[in-house]
């Protein structure tokens, strides 16, 4: 079972070690390195501090909303350097995904933003109408801010008519700091299968291992070299764990320290856990890179 660091305590043998290890950073981004528009003050110098010693750095998120060419803009706009090979995003893992188990769909209905719509179609597929007499090949529901709700409806028939059906990411809601609950893919599936009595064929994003299988590959690294870093148990620390990585859960957005040591007592004592805990718990980002830094002083 995975060793869990509650930040106010030293580090163990075994946790130096793993964190001496560590050779790249996968970072979810809302939660993480910014918090809705807002950049974390610790974010730049962070990864500045990470680069210049010998540790790499990639962005993905489950967060469908926006196009890669959209987010890297984002983050320029906050001062990080990246590009598309930093990039990892849900739309692009589910082109990826379609063309390989499904090489003869063409035509989706996509509850999604104007902007991840786009990203398919520069990908060559068609968006279908909120229309009966414009039959779709797959059902593709992601996390979608422009939702209307003639088109949630159109979904649900879509679903229910048994066509694939593939969501992006499992999220229940995005992290925010503003006064209102963001409505995210998880709760969208939900209420397509309460309506339809259909679930997703496939939910890509995290807590599927793919993307940070990718960035394993890429960088040509061993799954333990690299640490995934994020602000959620059940998608972020989900991930690293299926994927070998070291996972790191931060405080900087959805889950509160008293929810990640709950469920690092709940694997203490149960053998089939609902949630596996994080291998450390940090306050923020930049606390990681202290701890990094720390272990290879030894």
């Amino acid at each position: 079972m995975s060793e869990t660091k509650n930040y106010n305590t030293s580090l163990t043998a075994e946790q130096k070690e793993k964190l001496r290890r560590i050779k790249h950073l996968a970072l979810d981004m809302d939660g993480t390195i910014y918090l809705g528009n807002n950049i974390f003050p610790y974010t730049v110098s962070t990864l500045e501090r990470m680069k210049s010693n010998g540790v790499g750095y990639s962005f993905l998120t489950n967060n469908p909303t926006k196009s890669v060419e959209d987010y890297l803009a984002k983050l320029a706009k906050m001062g990080i350097n990246a590009d598309k090979g930093n990039m990892y995003s849900t739309p692009v893992a589910t082109i990826d995904y379609i063309r390989k188990a499904y090489p003869q769909v063409r035509k989706l209905f996509m509850l999604g933003t104007p902007s991840m719509i786009s990203q398919f179609e520069e990908a060559g597929f068609t968006s279908c109408a909120d229309d009966p007499d414009d039959v779709p090949d797959m059902l593709i529901v992601a996390f979608d801010t422009t939702l209307v709700y003639s088109r949630l409806c159109r979904a649900t028939w879509w679903a229910k008519q048994g066509i694939p059906y593939v969501a992006t990411n499992p999220d229940w809601v995005c992290p925010t700091n503003e006064r209102t609950i963001l409505v995210d893919c998880g709760s969208l599936q939900k209420c397509i299968e309460a309506a339809s009595g259909r679930k997703p064929d496939k939910v890509m994003g995290k807590p599927d291992p793919t993307m940070l299988d990718g960035i394993r590959d890429r960088n040509g690294l061993q799954s333990d070299e690299i640490a995934m870093v994020g602000d959620r148990i059940y998608t972020d620390v989900a991930m690293g764990h299926n994927a070998g990585a070291v996972s790191v859960l931060v405080l900087s957005g959805e889950t509160t320290l008293e929810t990640a040591l709950k469920v690092a007592e709940d694997a203490r004592t149960n053998p089939n856990p609902e949630h596996y805990p994080a291998d450390f718990i940090v306050r923020d980002l930049e606390e990681l890179g202290e701890l990094i830094l720390e272990a290879r002083k030894d």
